[in-house]
């Protein structure tokens, strides 16, 4: 019987692989047999290991900026068509700085506009392969989120864009879906799991009462990726230890 979550001889591009919840998903593929491309903003792989606890391990890493859309739409012609497009970048911007024209902009061309870009540009080499698109937004899609209203607006987007490009590109034979993961400690939110009060006030909010892992938000984007899903598009599964409950 064939293992649906084996995934040799496919081909995967995690945008925004370079670290976090996305180099997790990256090595989740890549322990699964898949040729395995990431992208970061850092010249090269290296730069990360000092300044991130990333994990290149059999990656081929691709240097993206994804606000710049030259760059997004050359990335297709640096690399073979995708059958698994996930898409993990993600920019926040603290100090009530989202309130603010410049942190606004910033964060939504990351978060949301950069998703249609990237999406756009694989959208041919998908259909070829008949492959399917991850996007991983957030729990802030469905919540309030005070100090930051670029995040959560944006990552709303990103869930709303899931459910369009789903039901848009299925007669493509895409099949498009999400992960909008609770709390995961990585560099971006770090800020409230690198204090201890704060993380305990977070936890304590939170069910199953304990933050999440990467290596579990990859064991979904498998199952999305995966035949067992075949039947599903323009959904996001809420992965967050049961955090949007309480």
């Amino acid at each position: 019987m064939t293992d649906p979550l084996d995934f040799t001889g496919k081909r995967v591009l995690v945008v925004g692989g370079s670290g976090g919840i996305g180099n997790g998903i990256a090595q989740g593929f890549r322990a699964r047999g898949a040729e395995v491309h990431v992208t970061g903003t850092r010249p090269d792989a290296g730069d990360y290991l000092e300044a991130e606890d990333s994990d290149f391990t059999g990656l081929t890493y691709h240097q993206l900026d994804v606000t710049d859309r030259a760059a997004v739409d050359a990335l297709p012609d640096a690399m073979l068509e995708p059958d698994v497009l996930i898409q993990c970048q993600g920019l926040v911007r603290y100090g009530r700085e989202e309130f603010g024209q410049k942190g606004w902009d910033e964060v939504v061309d990351v978060n949301l506009n950069s998703v249609m870009e990237v999406a756009r540009a694989f959208h041919s080499g998908l259909a070829d392969t008949g492959g399917t698109m991850i996007v991983i937004s957030s729990i802030a899609a469905f919540n309030a989120v005070i100090g930051n209203p670029a995040y959560a607006a944006s990552k709303a987007g990103a869930a709303s864009l899931v459910k369009t490009l789903g039901a848009a590109w299925a007669r493509d034979d895409i099949r498009v879906n999400g992960i909008a993961p609770g709390l995961v400690p990585t560099k971006m939110t770090s800020v409230m799991t690198e204090h201890p009060e704060r993380l305990e006030a977070m936890v304590s909010g939170i069910p199953m009462r304990r933050t999440g892992t990467p290596e579990e938000m990859a064991g979904a984007a498998l199952f999305l990726a995966s035949s067992l899903s075949s039947y599903m598009t323009g959904q996001t599964l809420v992965v967050d230890g049961g955090m949007t409950l309480t």
